[in-house]
């Protein structure tokens, strides 16, 4: 393993100048992120539109379940043949993998946040003549947020890993954090290496900083339990 004090010196080197390629850090890891957004942004809407289904109408649940039980323990890299068929190469491809990936504890997080949902609360919106729509718009959703946030940062979390490891498998190799990880080893340029290695951990990090500190912000009226 290269020393510490060489690793971060190119990892600064490849923050300005770039790799052998000509290619920088940023650069590969702003098409990472690119690619996960963008499966993880279809992966939340379908997730909290079937989730909310799904806890609302026990029927809905009972005809989806099959689905989502046979697919969730597939893991998703082994999706990769399936989507190079179907969509070849290019984003599609990717957005495809990490839809699959981020989709199911987002889904499921959304179901207990609505299940969740205090019958009290259902009971007063009823009594105070509100609708279906008005108590699932104004009660229900309200209720399941903390835990559907919950979901999007666990899926998140997910996504980022599997787009790593899409980019070394090759679904298109060009830019990317994983990709540029694999190809330093190739090289036997192992400072590299580990300097791509940091930059998948630092962002890691972030992401999962920032969905907590929007937690912490939007539900301030949740309890915290300190040990």
């Amino acid at each position: 393993m290269p020393a510490f004090s060489i690793v971060a010196a190119k990892f600064v080197e490849l923050m300005i100048i770039g790799d052998v390629y000509g290619h920088t850090l940023l650069a590969h890891a702003a098409v990472s992120l690119h690619r996960v957004l963008t499966g993880f942004a279809l992966a939340a809407i379908a997730a909290f539109v079937l989730g909310l289904l799904s806890g609302l109408s026990e029927a809905f649940n009972a005809a989806l379940r099959p689905a989502i039980e046979a697919t969730r323990p597939i893991p998703p890299i082994a999706w990769i043949p399936i989507a190079l068929a179907i969509f070849r190469f290019g984003l599609a491809s990717y957005a495809f993998i990490i839809f699959l990936g981020a989709f199911f504890p987002m889904f499921s997080n959304t179901i207990a946040g609505v299940k969740r949902t205090s019958p009290v609360l259902v009971d007063v919106a009823k009594s105070f003549g509100a609708s279906k729509l008005q108590t699932t718009l104004k009660v229900v959703i309200p209720s399941a947020l903390p835990e559907v946030v919950t979901g999007m940062r666990v899926g998140f979390g997910i996504a980022w890993m599997c787009i790593i490891a899409a980019e070394m498998i090759g679904v298109i190799r060009a830019l990317g954090l994983g990709y540029f990880v694999l190809t330093m080893y190739e090289l036997g340029l192992y400072p590299e290496m580990v300097a791509g290695m940091a930059m998948i951990g630092i962002i890691g990090y972030l992401t999962n900083e920032a969905f907590k500190r929007l937690e912490r912000s939007l539900f301030k009226w949740r309890a915290e339990v300190s040990l």
